[in-house]
């Protein structure tokens, strides 16, 4: 069976791509990638005959077309897409139209820039007695947002949240959050991480808008919100001395 390989190329640096989507890139025919977003440097490996192709500029139609007429020449066609192609990715219109040709689809994952994000600032998502739950979100704006997802009804958990696609609408962001997060939640603004050109701003909802906009931040940017941003939590069980599990014998 024909197969297109879509490759999560990650967040930016050119070290963040996996090994296994690396290995794919250096094989491929023909790379389709999201010029717009993916550092160029990822695609440094490839061999010298590789064409590429950038998706920034093409309809889906004829990136579709790229594809096809490749296979039929039996090459391997690789589609690199930034951060993580199962978030926000936009993979299954192509793989679904690519089934009606009979053609078949491998997602290999790669490092989302909500994960970079959180790992630029040194911090863990998910921290004892503070959050358990991740939310990944983004404001609606030319894609719409179903009504039981919109941002103000996700803030009542007041969990840590990945807020994506958004930083150029920061104060509707801050004004939705706000309606159950208390004023002084912490808020993390982190553009194009892990590129060499980042850009970290730190606050509250209370001033995070102002600072975003003094820093000129309006796109390629993850807002992170909630209280693992802070310093107060509980110490994990994994490692308390006093903890059983099936590796460990707990003291008494």
């Amino acid at each position: 069976m024909k197969i297109v390989y879509f490759v999560g190329a990650g967040p930016g640096d050119p070290e963040l791509i996996t090994v296994k989507g690396q290995n794919l890139v250096k094989k491929g025919d023909v790379i389709i990638y999201a010029g717009s977003l993916v550092n160029k440097k990822i695609l440094d490996c490839r061999k010298e005959s590789a064409k590429l192709y950038n998706s920034a500029s093409m309809t889906l139609d004829e990136v579709l077309d790229v594809m096809e007429s490749s296979l039929e020449k039996g090459e391997m066609v690789v589609r690199v897409h930034t951060g993580d192609p199962t978030i926000y990715g936009a993979i299954k219109e192509q793989i679904d139209a690519l089934e009606k040709k009979e053609i078949g689809s491998v997602v290999i994952p790669g490092v989302s820039s909500f994960t970079a994000s959180a790992a630029s600032l040194n911090r863990e998502l998910t921290l004892p007695g503070v959050s358990q739950t991740v939310i990944l979100t983004r404001l609606e704006g030319r894609t719409p947002v179903p009504e039981l997802e919109k941002l103000e009804s996700l803030a009542r958990h007041q969990s840590s949240m990945a807020i994506f696609l958004s930083v150029q609408m920061i104060e509707s962001v801050v004004a939705k959050l706000r309606t159950h997060y208390p004023v002084d939640t912490p808020i993390a603004v982190v553009q194009r991480a892990t590129w060499e050109d980042q850009k970290q701003v730190m606050g509250t909802l209370d001033d995070i808008a102002e600072k975003v906009q003094e820093a000129g931040i309006t796109k390629t940017a993850q807002i992170l919100v909630g209280r693992f941003l802070g310093e107060e939590y509980e110490l994990s069980k994994l490692y308390d001395p006093k903890f059983t599990h099936e590796y460990r014998e707990g003291k008494k």
